[in-house]
């Protein structure tokens, strides 16, 4: 029985990818691990010890003197760029599992405020803009706005008080948006807020206008509801549904269970790290005592699929405390070494990965656009193999498509990194290609 086990390591970026610069030009230096090192090296007067990760091949993709240079374990490793515009969880994850997301775009809500009005008012909504402002007002109480907490243009949200309108109004005018919304995620939010809404309105980056939601209470002053809208996907063409209809068992854990779509999947949501690493560790022991075997006759017959999220990085990141990065990276890495021993047969797969950057030093507190690492652990492999740079996140879950016997032409994008054979003439580590 093969353990594919799919973790990402949220905002974990290994250095800026030659566009990260075009929004915020301070971006174009991001480097997330090389940042996080030399802060603690310079705060403590020692490396961050991170021997799972060096195990797994760190250091050799993202060369610092404070990492082992070269992997212990039989991995094949490398990095890849996101394959998605902008630096966003949600669009990270959905291209990791194989979506395509070549039509969708970083756009304000001022750009396409015409066609959002439009669509309001074709529903039977009244709508107006506060005091001039590219912001809609709908009914009199729901906002609709720039997402101010992602970068400009990645989210739009529709934002009421729940003593104002009852969330299911608040999502229905938020599922008319996403008729129109050429952004990844439109999402419905509804709280209970110190004051009129129209108080907390705020200008942002790049020209948006949003509610600044922290400021407003909603997250202080609980019965929140939130729902993510993303743009149109075809999930049956994503790797958690495809494997669950090959007859995979699929757990999600962490943050991975809010977002990706897979009805058959078992889901394990979490923000805490060890918790998240308890329940990936519990999926993985459950399936080695027989308890996710999958159904007979598929083409993932006797294999399981695990994909875990470790958020509390990336929380770290927004808050810009390296200080909280290194430690949670440190749970992470003691994580990886309670895993690993579980996925040692023939066939058992870990891949290590990021859907982004979040530098913690960068100086402000949004998602920053970086290659991510690509670690895949392969027990039955006789030694350490270089990847070349994935084009995208989507050749992660097409390369843990073939591990699990299917094929990756089931997905709706991605090539598989690793041919599960051996490969003649592979880029060994200390080659020409060890280094970027």
């Amino acid at each position: 029985m093969s353990k594919i086990v799919i973790l990402v390591v949220d905002g974990f970026g290994i250095g800026a990818m030659p566009d990260a610069g075009a929004l915020r030009p301070g971006d174009a230096e991001a480097d997330t691990l090389g940042h996080l090192l030399d802060h603690h090296r310079a705060a403590t007067g020692r490396p961050l010890e991170l021997p799972s990760f060096g195990a797994l091949g760190l250091g050799a993709v993202h060369p610092h003197p404070d990492l082992a240079p070269r992997p212990s374990l039989p991995v094949a490793a490398g990095r890849a760029a996101l394959g998605y515009p902008g630096a966003d969880t949600y669009a990270g994850h959905q291209t990791m599992m194989g979506a395509d997301f070549g039509r969708v775009t970083v756009a304000r809500l001022a750009e396409h405020l015409q066609e959002v009005v439009a669509a309001l008012r074709a529903a039977g909504h009244r709508t107006e803009l506060l005091d001039g402002k590219p912001l809609v007002v709908v009914d009199g109480r729901i906002l609709v706005h720039d997402n101010l907490e992602a970068d400009p243009g990645i989210n739009w949200n529709a934002s009421a008080r729940l003593a104002d309108a009852p969330f299911a109004q608040v999502l229905d005018v938020a599922r008319v948006v996403r008729t129109v919304a050429p952004v990844a995620r439109v999402i419905a939010v509804g709280g209970h807020a110190d004051g009129p809404l129209t108080g907390f309105v705020r200008h942002g980056e790049a020209g948006t206008v949003g509610l600044d939601t922290p400021a407003s209470g909603f997250y202080r002053n609980g019965g929140l509801e939130v729902q993510h809208l993303g743009a149109p996907l075809d999930h049956t063409r994503q790797l958690p549904d495809a494997a669950a209809r090959a007859g995979v068992p699929v757990t999600l854990v962490g943050k991975a269970a809010d977002i990706l779509a897979c009805e058959a999947a078992v889901r394990r949501p979490a923000v805490d790290t060890g918790e998240v690493l308890r329940h990936t560790v519990d999926a993985v022991r459950a399936a080695g005592q027989g308890g996710g075997a999958g159904r007979s006759g598929g083409a993932g017959q006797g294999s399981v699929l695990v994909v875990s999220n470790v958020q509390e990085t990336d929380l770290a990141g927004h808050e810009q405390d390296p200080d909280r990065y290194a430690a949670v990276l440190r749970r992470v890495d003691e994580g990886l070494a309670a895993l690993l021993p579980l996925l040692s047969a023939p066939g058992d797969r870990l891949i290590v990965t990021g859907d982004h950057g979040n530098d913690p030093t960068i100086g402000h507190a949004f998602h920053t656009r970086e290659y991510v690492p690509v670690l895949i652990h392969r027990p039955d492999a006789g030694a350490a193999e270089r990847l070349p740079d994935a084009a995208s996140l989507a050749d992660v879950g097409a390369t843990a498509a073939v591990a699990l016997g299917l094929s990756p032409a089931g997905l709706a994008n991605g090539a598989p990194l690793l041919v599960e054979r051996p490969i003649r003439g592979a880029a060994a580590f200390g080659s020409a290609h060890a280094a970027h």
